[in-house]
């Protein structure tokens, strides 16, 4: 199993969920976030003044899920998020040992 970490902007958020969906991946947690890449924020100006917003809104994707499935999930979320902008986001895939379902104690992919 595999847990896959997509940052990206949250105005991509409905369209990656749909997507996702479309390809019968249901799971999934969302947080909003704030943080910052390659592109250290932006500079904007306010009445005259310009000043920096280092961390920029992002939102955050977590889902777990069977490493069969893990391709078809990262080529969806890049193809849906992406914008071809810098600050589109990234993707993090990392192993998942086990995997508990708390209402029946039920481990492993069934649980997923």
């Amino acid at each position: 199993m595999k847990k896959i970490i997509a940052i990206i902007r949250p105005e991509k958020l409905e369209d990656v969920k749909a997507a996702l969906e479309e390809i019968e991946c249901h799971g999934l947690t969302v947080a909003e976030v704030k943080g910052r890449g390659r592109q250290l924020g932006v500079t904007e100006s306010y009445r005259g003044s310009d000043y920096r917003i280092d961390l920029l809104p992002k939102t955050r994707l977590e889902i777990v899920l069977k490493d069969a499935n893990v391709e078809e999930v990262v080529q969806t979320i890049v193809r849906t998020a992406q914008t071809g902008d810098i600050g589109d986001g990234k993707i993090f895939i990392s192993p998942v040992e086990e995997v508990i379902r708390i209402r029946t104690g039920e481990r492993g992919e069934g649980a997923v």
